[in-house]
């Protein structure tokens, strides 16, 4: 008769309880009920509430506590969440103890675009974005001869001065031409920036900015009707 190797019976034993174990608690854990949504916004706007993510959750699934883990989409609540216009990207899981967690970015826009009749955001990507029930966004008003701008160099004329803080604050217009020139409206200043065509934009910006500090030396810029960036060598200003 052979010896029994009591260490490999024991190795044997312990595998079967772990994956008695492992199953009864997956099993367990998919009969699980979820107890509360949780959700996140991971920035500061607010064009969609917390409320309304309820609400779209409600319209798939009726209320959310109550149903089992198990049948539970996560992939679907994701879609579903990222179908609304409001919404750049959602991640959704569930917690051991059943909440269901959604992480909640939302779009950011850069300027809001009156063309014609129509009037709604555009957002950091260049895409068109709807109006929010819930917040009104401090972005430039872009308004003029619209179709006449290059779209994308546009674009990123709006993104510079989305993501430049002195720009952020106190850019709030920009008109377009009827040959696609751009002209700025500077927060609490009478004068027209002629910005040209959106190119050099980083060059122009900066020969605003040095210009803006020649000239708090003095209060002649009051007397200012355009400054003229379009020469991207020298800043060009007519009196009123």
């Amino acid at each position: 008769m052979k010896n029994i190797n009591w260490n490999n019976v024991r190795l044997v034993v312990i595998l079967c309880v772990v994956v008695f174990l492992y199953a009864f608690t997956g099993k367990r854990n998919e009969g699980r009920k979820m107890t509360e949504a949780d959700i996140e916004f991971t920035g500061n706007e607010n064009f969609i509430t917390k409320e309304k993510v309820n609400n779209l959750l409600i319209q798939s699934y009726g209320a959310v506590t109550g149903i089992r883990k198990v049948d539970l989409d996560l992939s679907n609540v994701e879609k579903i969440l990222n179908e609304n216009p409001m919404v750049e990207k959602a991640e959704v899981y569930a917690t051991v103890d059943g909440k269901l967690k959604a992480k909640i970015t939302q779009r950011k826009p850069v300027a809001r675009i009156f063309e014609g009749s129509q009037s709604y955001y555009l957002d950091y990507s260049g895409n068109k974005m709807p109006l929010s029930d819930d917040e009104t966004a401090r972005v430039p008003l872009v308004t003029g001869d619209i179709e006449k701008a290059d779209a994308k160099k546009m674009h990123k004329l709006l993104d510079y001065i989305y993501n430049d803080d002195f720009l952020n604050r106190n850019i709030i217009g920009l008109t377009v031409s009827p040959v696609g020139n751009m002209i700025l409206k500077s927060r609490g200043d009478d004068y027209d920036i002629v910005f040209g065509k959106p190119i050099n934009i980083e060059r122009k910006f900066e020969n605003y900015k040095a210009f803006l500090q020649d000239a708090a030396k003095d209060t002649l810029i009051k007397n200012y009707k355009t400054i003229n960036l379009k020469f991207t060598q020298q800043v060009v200003c007519t009196k009123k």
